[in-house]
């Protein structure tokens, strides 16, 4: 079986759909069209059913899609380790970020890595932490740096997680928002105001529902954004009330005394634990265990 033919056949059994699958892989719809054909060809069997707008795999189809990813797997850590074994830092890193950290905690990572490396090519993406997980286990990156799982019995099986910072998160709103008049600040005052908050399925986001949850209280979040720059401006300005890694409290924002038990947020470093890394991830991993002047010392883990 050829392995572009299982890509193509991955694609579309994930987007359900070929032109999609096409965007993805860089290649005109008929391209896929014609690997698929290929393929079922070689097999004897249709792997997908058309509809009239919509595809859906077959019995062959569902019964292919865990070997195919199993066999491209096993050729892709098959082609690292051999690459590997000439010790040089080259080739693709694909490497996923959230906004936050590539802002506030990459700059200098990545300074050092371009600097030593210079024939290694970083494919940096941002994404939110559910996002980042689902990348890192469909092998659409390498490595991760995000907002880690608050325990280690919630990170979901096949992932490494190496605690490397973390963010003390504090209430903030604007300095004349109603919230800083209030001297003893309670749940119900907060789920009664609007907040300015990261999406549902971050794990800032669950980390303070939660809270709220527990408290037999609701969140009041009508205008989620995953940008904390962004976020910050919209509290400053008197939007809602928001919980923000202390490092960015200034001027513009009023800190409110929490009235719970308080939020850490772990950010570091995820990749799948049975994945060959290249020499590039191995380098950055180095780095990052080996802080210079600019960067925080690693969390201990």
């Amino acid at each position: 079986m050829d392995t572009q033919a299982l890509k193509a056949f991955l694609a579309v059994a994930e987007q359900r759909s070929f032109s999609l699958a096409a965007e993805q892989l860089h290649l005109t719809q008929s391209a896929v069209s014609k690997r698929i054909q290929l393929l079922e060809q070689q097999l004897g069997s249709a792997l997908f059913d058309r509809h009239n707008r919509t595809i859906s795999l077959t019995e062959a189809g569902h019964a292919l899609q865990p070997k195919a990813r199993q066999i491209l797997d096993l050729v892709a850590d098959t082609e690292l380790r051999l690459m590997n074994l000439g010790g040089e830092v080259s080739g693709v890193l694909s490497l996923a970020t959230s906004h936050h950290i590539g802002l506030h905690r990459l700059p200098p990572v990545l300074r050092q890595f371009v600097s030593r490396y210079p024939s290694a090519q970083l494919n940096l993406s941002f994404m939110g932490s559910e996002r980042a997980y689902h990348a890192v286990n469909l092998r659409q990156v390498e490595l991760a740096l995000t907002t880690l799982e608050p325990s280690s019995e919630q990170v979901p099986d096949g992932i490494e997680a190496l605690p490397l910072w973390q963010d003390e998160m504090v209430c903030v709103c604007a300095p004349d928002h109603p919230l800083a008049t209030i001297a003893q600040l309670s749940l119900q005052d907060l789920a009664q105001a609007p907040a300015i908050l990261p999406e549902p399925d971050t794990i800032t986001f669950q980390l303070l529902e939660r809270v709220f949850r527990q408290a037999g209280l609701s969140l009041h979040a009508p205008m989620p954004t995953n940008y904390l720059e962004t976020i910050k401006m919209m509290v400053s300005v008197g939007m809602g009330w928001s919980l923000l890694p202390h490092s960015m409290l200034d001027e513009q924002l009023v800190h409110l005394p929490w009235p719970s038990t308080p939020i850490r947020r772990q950010l570091g470093l995820i990749h799948l634990r049975h994945r060959t890394l290249s020499n590039a991830a191995r380098a950055l991993i180095d780095i990052l265990h080996a802080p210079g002047e600019n960067q925080p010392a690693i969390a201990a883990h």
